[in-house]
């Protein structure tokens, strides 16, 4: 191991960039800061994607806040997912503390106390901009990866679609999407065959069912009008600062699927509406997912594919995706590999298990000739790291345990009058917040099956009339048979009395 000199030209050397950057804290040597061993990170490469892991209270959600307001400061916008509710905190100055300015006198940083330009997001029924999407936006092959569907069910899907467009039936939520499937095996069930095929009844109630499930998760809320669209998420504020947009997602932990459902639409949505960036110096929006897990948990393969997809992809339109979970092994390989930022907290070996993850985890960490990795990330205090990033050329920084600097706002939450002034101050909630239930394929399909019973019931009616019409001349033609003319009665009479009046002579003679 080198001599504290020698560590300090490391850090400098490896952590030296000629373009912007945000400056993350000072590194440390045998658990003492190096001042000035400033870590930096190019914004560069930040849309390279990261990583922020660590046991519960190590300082995770804090080092996501510094990241937050440093890429604001820069004018780089900001979408946090907030699970626990402890990142609203971000719209208020920090009130300071003795212990934070010892802490930043070591680093050798100053520190000031400010708050962030604020748009508070909700999917639920949470106050704050409502984010929804309409089932068309999500196409068919996204909303089956999120149904987990087979290939069979998938075709189904792709066939109400395809029956929506050509009809112009808009699929707008999810009773829209409902009311075709039932419609393609009830009473539209010629014209499906006819037009695409028959379908299958089992299929159909398969996926229904498992829509009813997505509608139990709240994701009924989402789907609709009026749908968010993206670029407001990219907002820079009067004083150049970019927007940190914070979603509420304190009321959906226990909703894995509506959580999967709404990132990956809003991933996609990103993929498909912003422009190629090329190799530009910094990033258009970078993208914070607290306790990922959550995503990967629930996920089937097709939507873990799905995810993958995205990662790979999603960085050339200049937006960065950053995972903060307990563990890197919470967070698929194929996923992990394409991470270039990783910021890791310390682990907590209570059980063998613990201890094999600790093995794990260090070996995702570039090899240092200043510290035993297994044994730092047992040691590491609160607000410490490990952190490797990617230099401007693209090659990894020294491993680096690292001083994290202090959040410059508040390391709370919002009072609800604090929470409501962010709220009735946002354009964005008048723009976003009333619902809208135009006609769509439910109303649509509604009338048409309406209009189509009426006629039905025209026609019955009508074959009614006719039926009892022609009863009615059956009976009247069969009365008349049965009826005796009255001349043919006299004659048959006169005949009569003539046979008998013959028979009678015949007997005298």
């Amino acid at each position: 191991m080198g001599t504290k000199e020698e560590f300090y030209a490391h850090i400098e050397k490896g952590y030296t960039t000629k373009g912007d950057f945000i400056t993350m804290g000072a590194a440390m040597l045998d658990g003492e800061t190096v001042t000035g061993a400033h870590v930096k990170i190019p914004l560069k490469t930040l849309n390279r994607h990261g990583l922020i892991a660590g046991a519960t209270g190590t300082g995770k959600t804090k080092t996501l806040q510094v990241i937050a307001e440093n890429l604001s400061d820069k004018g780089i916008p900001v979408l946090l997912m907030d699970l626990k509710g402890d990142l609203s905190g971000i719209a208020q100055p920090s009130p300071g503390h003795p212990k934070i300015d010892e802490r930043h006198e070591k680093i050798g940083l100053p520190f000031e106390p400010k708050s962030f330009p604020v748009e508070i997001l909700s999917l639920s029924e949470q106050d704050g901009v409502k984010l929804r999407a309409t089932v068309s936006e999500f196409g068919p092959i996204l909303l089956s990866r999120i149904l987990d569907l087979s290939e069979t069910q998938e075709g189904i899907v792709a066939v109400i679609f395809k029956y929506c467009d050509d009809n112009k039936l808009p699929l707008l939520d999810l009773k829209d999407f409902k009311k075709v499937l039932q419609y393609a095996t009830g009473s539209g069930k010629k014209e499906f065959a006819k037009e695409y095929g028959r379908i299958s009844t089992s299929s159909t109630g398969t996926i229904l069912r498992k829509i009813i499930e997505l509608e139990q998760q709240g994701a009924d809320l989402f789907f609709g009008e009026k749908s968010f669209d993206v670029e407001d998420l990219t907002r820079i504020d009067e004083n150049g600062r970019g927007y940190i947009n914070i979603v509420r997602l304190t009321d959906i932990q226990d909703r894995p699927k509506l959580f999967s459902t709404f990132m990956l639409s809003l991933l996609a949505e990103i993929y498909s509406t912003f422009p190629e960036q090329g190799d530009s110096d910094r990033p258009e929006l970078i993208f914070f997912i607290d306790e990922a897990h959550l995503i990967f948990k629930e996920a089937s393969d097709a939507l873990l594919d799905q995810i993958e997809s995205i990662v790979k992809l999603i960085r050339s339109k200049g937006i960065g995706l950053y995972f903060v979970t307990q563990n890197p092994t919470d967070v698929p390989n194929a996923v992990l590999a394409q991470l270039g930022l990783k910021v890791q907290h310390a682990l907590r070996a209570f059980t063998a298990r613990d201890r094999k993850a600790i093995k794990l985890t260090a070996e995702n960490y570039p090899v240092s000739e200043y510290y035993d990795t297994k044994e730092v990330l047992t040691s590491l205090g609160i607000g410490e790291a490990l952190i490797t990033a990617l230099d401007e050329k693209g090659r990894p920084t020294p491993l680096a345990a690292t001083m994290l600097r202090a959040p410059m706002s508040r390391m709370d939450i919002l009072s609800d009058s604090e929470l409501d002034s962010v709220i009735n101050q946002s354009k964005l909630v008048k723009k976003y917040n009333d619902v809208i239930d135009r006609e769509s394929a439910y109303e649509i399909l509604n009338e048409k099956i309406e209009r189509a019973e009426k006629e039905a019931e025209k026609e019955a009616e009508k074959e009614k009339e006719y039926q009892t019409r022609r009863t009615s001349t059956r009976r009247t033609t069969t009365r008349r048979s049965t009826r005796q003319n009255p001349i043919i009665k006299v004659l048959t009479s006169a005949t009569f009395i003539r046979g008998v009046l013959g028979v009678l002579k015949k007997v005298m003679r």
